[in-house]
């Protein structure tokens, strides 16, 4: 099993998340982060972490969320690491909770 970043991370991208991450499996686009499956640990340490609710289990993932897997995988083959708190975009409360953001994921 492995943790998800959903649609709730487009244009919010905190980063509270890889802070508390023992083995560095956040990668950073340009407004989304991903967790990659093959090296997430399943330890949980980053889902309450995250301010915008954006982080599931994949066993929790509503049926409108499941794509959110492969773009999670697809993109942490070509994103690099990020394994530091950054500060976030300028308007990622204006974000934060937003419904459709997928078509504004960058990639």
């Amino acid at each position: 099993m492995t943790f998800v970043v959903t649609e709730n991370c487009i244009k919010c991208k905190f980063t509270d998340c890889v802070e508390v991450c023992p083995v560095d499996c956040f990668h950073e686009g340009p407004n989304f982060l991903v967790i990659d499956p093959d090296e997430c640990i399943d330890c949980t340490l980053c889902e309450p972490e995250c301010p915008a609710e954006a982080i599931k289990s994949e066993d929790d993932l509503a049926d409108d969320e499941q794509q959110f897997l492969k773009i999670n995988a697809d993109l942490a083959k070509s994103w690099p690491t990020i394994n530091e708190m950054k500060e976030p975009p300028p308007d990622a409360e204006e974000w934060k909770g937003v419904a459709g953001k997928l078509q504004y994921l960058e990639k």
